[in-house]
């Protein structure tokens, strides 16, 4: 009798397991809110924005990346080509992608990070997806507090038609602020008049920091910064310049398919005709502010 009930039993707890990995509840950004227990991170696939019970109960972020902007070549002192770019990280959801981060001693440069989504209520649910945050050396020669993996920049070779064929080089630049810098699209419903996140932590000491873009807001990178660019060397022909967003999935959105953008280039890089005549889709809304002369 008891064998045959094994089974049912089994079934109950797994129900029970699966019903405890949500939790709800009230609470305020910043403070204790409802927290998602999620599968291991290699596992952890859910995301609640989309699930159809829990999605329309939360604020969800959506990020969406400029296309490419401000692109110039440089060459270094060993002889390396350098395509330089700029660009922007826009978040135009029905709420802000934020990150909480938190590291169990007073040293080291990682921090593992909670993404905190913001309901309707007026509570959070805070979602573990294996986001973590770097203490990256980085602009004004100063280390900050940075989401690791937050976008990617990638150079695929085109063929005749401009469809891409194969990827040829990928940029360095991966860690982000994610930081309210410019407020590009202001008539969002819930979008904030003042910015709310603000730049990075450069202190070494915090073993708490709070990482977050609102809506209508966006994080700026110019072409000049450090690491915004992807090698060229000895490159020829005609190339898609990639940029995305989040493209490991560490922030939870309600819209998960279109996070990138590109330009087409022909290598060598000219200013003047920076497409050459090469053929491919360019998509991804075109940047417009500071250090954006020159998007096309």
């Amino acid at each position: 009798m008891l064998r045959a009930r094994l089974p049912l039993l089994a079934a109950l707890l797994l129900v029970a397991a699966a019903a405890a990995a949500w939790v709800g509840g009230r609470g305020r950004p910043g403070g204790d809110g409802p927290v998602l227990r999620a599968a291991p991170v290699a596992q952890a696939k859910d995301n609640p924005c989309l699930d159809p019970a829990l999605g329309p109960q939360l604020r969800c972020p959506d990020l969406i990346m400029r296309r490419p902007f401000g692109m110039r070549t440089e060459r270094t002192r060993r002889g390396r080509v350098l395509l330089r770019a700029g660009n922007a990280i826009d978040s135009v959801g029905d709420g802000p992608a934020e990150l909480r981060g938190a590291r169990a001693g007073t040293r080291g440069r990682w921090m593992d990070a909670e993404q905190v989504i913001h309901r309707h209520d007026g509570g959070v649910l805070r979602v573990r997806t294996g986001a973590r945050l770097e203490f990256k050396l980085a602009h004004l020669h100063r280390r900050w507090w940075k989401m690791h993996d937050a976008a990617r920049f990638e150079l695929w070779r085109l063929a005749d038609d401009g469809t891409p064929r194969e990827r040829v080089r990928v940029g360095p630049k991966v860690a982000y602020c994610l930081r309210d810098l410019e407020r590009n699209h202001g008539t969002l419903p819930l979008s904030p008049r003042r910015a709310v996140y603000p730049a990075c932590s450069t202190s070494a000491r915090r073993t708490h920091v709070t990482l977050g873009t609102s809506v209508g807001w966006s994080d700026v990178y110019p072409p000049d910064y450090p690491e915004q660019w992807i090698d060229v060397t000895g490159l020829r022909g005609c190339f898609a310049y990639v940029h995305t967003a989040d493209p490991t999935d560490a922030i939870r959105e309600r819209d998960e398919t279109n996070n990138q953008a590109q330009v087409v280039v022909r290598l060598p890089f000219r200013a003047r005709d920076p497409r050459g005549g090469c053929a491919g889709r360019q998509f991804g809304v075109r940047y417009r502010g500071a250090g954006g002369v020159g998007v096309w």
